[in-house]
């Protein structure tokens, strides 16, 4: 991964901002998140990862209940999302503003 991807960043000074951005990871969560604390552009930006990151888990699950020949390779798609959610809810955590590919690019093109 490029450095550029990843840089530290003061939340605003209390533990949580740091919080509720990493619990903006967690499914439906993240849209929530992202619709109520908008006053803080740090728990926005990984409530967007979040919820881009939710919205192609359940397209995927859509796909996969109609294409059932997708299901082989669905154990390891489920594995990166999986992966995909735990640093990010680790990164947010730890104060990081980590830009994921795909995802972070997607994200940043919800405006509200």
């Amino acid at each position: 991964m490029p450095e550029e991807n990843s840089a530290p960043v003061q939340s605003s000074g209390s533990g949580d901002d740091k919080l509720v951005a990493a619990i903006s990871y967690i499914g439906i969560i993240s849209v929530i998140v992202l619709l109520v604390k908008k006053d803080s552009e740090f728990v926005q930006f990984h409530a967007k990862q979040g919820t881009v990151l939710f919205i192609v888990e359940v397209v995927w699950m859509v796909l996969t209940m109609f294409l059932f020949f997708l299901w082989f390779i669905s154990w390891i798609l489920w594995l990166v999302f999986l992966v995909a959610t735990v640093m990010g809810f680790i990164k947010a955590y730890s104060g990081e503003r980590y830009k994921m590919p795909v995802i972070g690019d997607l994200a940043q093109k919800i405006n509200l």
